[in-house]
């Protein structure tokens, strides 16, 4: 009589069944339980305060849409919807200058490497240490920006003192290291690029521009859109600058979200928890916009590939 052999445990026997599938998803559990831990709780945790009167410690009051209530009639919120606005418009110039340098620095010539790690110079350095740099080289008694000034117009000008002039001088500085970020993607992007395709294009007689918009550019749109990609959500999310470099002041005149929530929520003078949550809310909206127009872009370029 033939030993009978005893059937698998049903566990076994679900694993040998789906082992290609579920492979994966263990390798990616560890990650999946970090980024809800750490990302996906806390929005839904600050969703929630932003519905109630908090001050961090006491007990929270449920108010409902009162502090958003509040938000529509607060004019520092549109001062600083305005000036995000701002950093957005003007942030996108870093992407055709890193371009441009990336351009420049994409030679065979002697020194070209020198050259190349004094323009990656400013996207090593800290955003705190680019602050203190352009905060003296605006500086009305010694900054070398208003010494030229002065020259020029016979007057200085205290960019970070003057309302008119500040949020410009913050991004001045912001772009400083955004753009050579962005000349480090286009670098990498034209070490890639077909050398068959450009040589074809030059003995067509295409050249200069022409050659750069039909041959060039188009290899490049990988690099140009993880450079769009980052530069729309560091802009909507520059909050180092500011606080190093003027606080949101002369007046308010420079705050921007990030750092009207903190203002409200988290520094020495706020206690408001639930209004700041509410500012985070709207500034999360506002990016899940533009990363959610991002994602579908991304995913209609791979479904025509």
């Amino acid at each position: 009589m033939e030993p009978v052999t005893p059937a698998p445990a049903p566990s076994l026997a679900l694993w040998k069944k789906h082992k290609g599938t579920l492979t994966p998803w263990l390798f990616l559990l560890p990650g999946l339980l970090m980024f809800a831990i750490y990302v996906l709780i806390p929005i839904v945790q600050s969703i929630w305060i932003s519905f109630h009167e908090w001050d961090g410690l006491g007990d929270k009051a449920w108010i409902g849409l009162g502090n958003y209530v509040e938000l529509l009639d607060d004019d520092t919120f549109y001062t600083s919807l305005k000036n995000n606005f701002l950093w957005l418009v003007l942030y996108l110039l870093a992407i055709p200058g890193g371009l441009a340098v990336a351009l420049f620095l994409n030679q065979n010539v002697m020194g070209i490497r020198l050259y190349k790690s004094l323009f990656f110079f400013p996207f090593v350095i800290s955003q705190v240490v680019v602050g203190l740099m352009f905060t003296w080289f605006y500086a009305p008694d010694f900054g070398l920006f208003s010494a030229l000034i002065e020259k020029l117009t016979g007057q200085q000008i205290a960019i970070l003192a003057d309302e008119r002039f500040v949020t410009y001088g913050i991004i001045v500085a912001g772009l400083w290291p955004q753009t050579a970020y962005c000349m480090i993607l286009y670098l990498t992007g034209l070490n890639n690029i077909n050398p068959e395709q450009v040589e074809a294009a030059r003995m067509d007689g295409a050249k200069g521009l022409k050659l750069l918009w039909h041959v060039i550019l188009p290899q490049l749109a990988p690099a140009s859109f993880i450079a769009l990609v980052v530069t729309v959500i560091g802009s909507l999310r520059s909050f180092d600058l500011v606080s190093i470099m003027t606080a949101g002041g002369p007046y308010g005149s420079s705050q921007i979200l990030s750092y009207f929530m903190y203002e409200q929520a988290l520094s020495e003078y706020g206690y408001r928890m639930g209004y700041g949550a509410a500012i985070a809310v709207v500034l999360f909206l506002i990016m899940m916009v533009f990363i959610t127009l991002f994602i579908v872009r991304m995913l209609s370029q791979e479904r025509n590939s």
